[in-house]
């Protein structure tokens, strides 16, 4: 079950409510401060990331409250004054989030997120924001790949029976859709998000009838106009000849059976052969469509070998992003009332102080991302605008079709060889700026 808008507020880390307490018992909670969320390594063999979650993460901010119940709870664990209990008890957030729009490009190190409030309520958003955050940027990502593989074929979102729970399987849905999917089998992502639903038929549906024959007919009658029968219970090439002779003999009766599904075996040679069969009885228009542990690498394998493909089903490489089933998401303090911060950790250093990044475009390619101060005004796009101000967003939700369409055009200006499954050398370059590099040299300098 996934939590409510009142549950939100506590799906937390417990150090983020005990640091929060520490704050407001030393008179520091009302103190600005600003937090980046970024993503510290584009996993390999990754060359670029989708950002995504942004929605989400918004109504999570705009609705952010502890009611009666969950204050109860912290009182339970007999941890925290009545007078910080009182002070979540009216919290509301009040700062200001300045963000990448979902579907953009981005790139390790670089502030998707910019959260500027009270000390005590950026904090306590901090785990929710990663989790949002990061987790559909990573599948749309996974997406963006598939989409890569796919040419001029399209893919659907098949994940969510293997999703990691059943929220992991909305967000996937709908972060594989602003990658590039385009439809889920997801009916309440359909619902919740207006995404195209799409599906066909189990295996279980054709052993239910006496013959594959009289499945595949049954189907067809009841779904004229969108049916797709699944072939490879028993034997693939029969089965296509079986979907051909329903096809030819429903036609006249208005029945238009839409394509077939291949979920087993040499998928590639087999689609081969159902294209000849299906062609030799004038079906030119049924569509083959393949699943079956698809991935980005098999789909360009099966491409690569030529196979007569529509479309593909992408499931639990899709949701759980299989070779690459985690973003390294932080969330660190970069300014306060001092002014900038900045962490020195071996290997978790970070960028101090507010910042903006510029995106350098030429013919229509992308050639460089600088991250800069947030006072500075650099050569390109700046990527980060105000979505949320005084906690309450700037402009109405985006359309996720819009999102989708970012996305799409994003990639198409990525530098050709951000384009290959395999680690492109050189990587895409993002750079610091004069006043940036200059400030986190002297912050490190200052702290030795």
């Amino acid at each position: 079950m996934w939590p409510t808008a009142a549950d939100a507020a506590l799906l937390t880390d417990l150090y983020e409510l005990t640091m929060s307490a520490s704050y407001f018992a030393q008179d520091m909670g009302d103190q600005e401060a600003t937090f980046d969320l970024f993503i510290r390594e584009v996993p390999k063999p990754r060359n670029f990331l989708v950002a995504a979650g942004l929605e989400d993460a918004l109504d999570y901010l705009e609705t952010l409250h502890f009611d009666d119940e969950a204050l109860g709870y912290l009182r339970s664990l007999d941890m925290f004054s009545e007078e910080f209990l009182g002070h979540l008890g009216k919290l509301r957030f009040s700062g200001d989030v300045w963000a990448i729009p979902e579907g953009e490009i981005f790139f390790a190190g670089e502030p998707v997120l910019r959260v500027t409030g009270p000390l005590v309520q950026a904090q306590l958003v901090e785990t929710f924001l990663i989790n949002c955050v990061a987790f559909q940027s990573m599948v749309a990502s996974k997406a963006a790949r598939v989409n890569i593989a796919c040419r001029d074929c399209q893919f659907v979102d098949f994940s969510l029976r293997r999703d990691h729970g059943a929220d992991a399987g909305l967000k996937a849905a709908r972060a594989a859709y602003i990658g590039g999917a385009s439809a889920t089998s997801n009916v309440l992502a359909g619902k919740r998000y207006g995404i195209p639903v799409s599906g066909t038929m189990a295996h279980s549906y054709v052993m239910s009838f006496p013959s594959e024959e009289e499945a595949f007919r049954a189907y067809a009658r009841e779904f004229p106009n969108r049916a797709i029968l699944l072939i490879d219970t028993f034997d693939v090439e029969e089965g296509a000849r079986r979907a051909a002779l329903v096809a030819n003999d429903l036609a006249s009766e208005g029945v238009q059976v839409k394509g077939v599904r291949i979920d087993s075996g040499d998928v590639a040679t087999l689609a081969r052969s159902v294209r000849k069969i299906l062609d030799e009885a004038g079906l030119h228009t049924v569509q083959i469509i393949l699943s079956g542990d698809m991935d980005e690498y098999r789909i360009k394998q099966i491409l690569d070998e030529g196979a007569p493909v529509d479309a593909f089903g992408v499931g639990t490489q899709l949701g759980t992003s299989g070779d690459a089933p985690f973003l390294g998401g932080v969330y660190k303090l970069v300014h306060d009332e001092q002014g900038p911060k900045v962490k020195l950790s071996v290997g978790k250093v970070t960028l101090p102080g507010r910042k903006q990044i510029y995106r350098e475009e030429r013919g229509g390619v992308y050639q460089r991302d600088v991250i800069a101060l947030e006072d500075e005004h650099l050569d390109g796009r700046p990527l980060l605008s105000k979505v949320l101000e005084g906690g309450r967003r700037v402009d109405d939700p985006e359309p996720l079709d819009e999102m989708r369409q970012r996305c799409a055009a994003g990639i198409t200006r990525l530098p050709e060889r951000l384009h290959s499954l395999e680690q492109a050398s050189p990587p895409y370059p993002v750079d610091l700026s004069e006043r940036l590099t200059a400030l986190a040299d002297s912050m490190k300098a200052e702290a030795r």
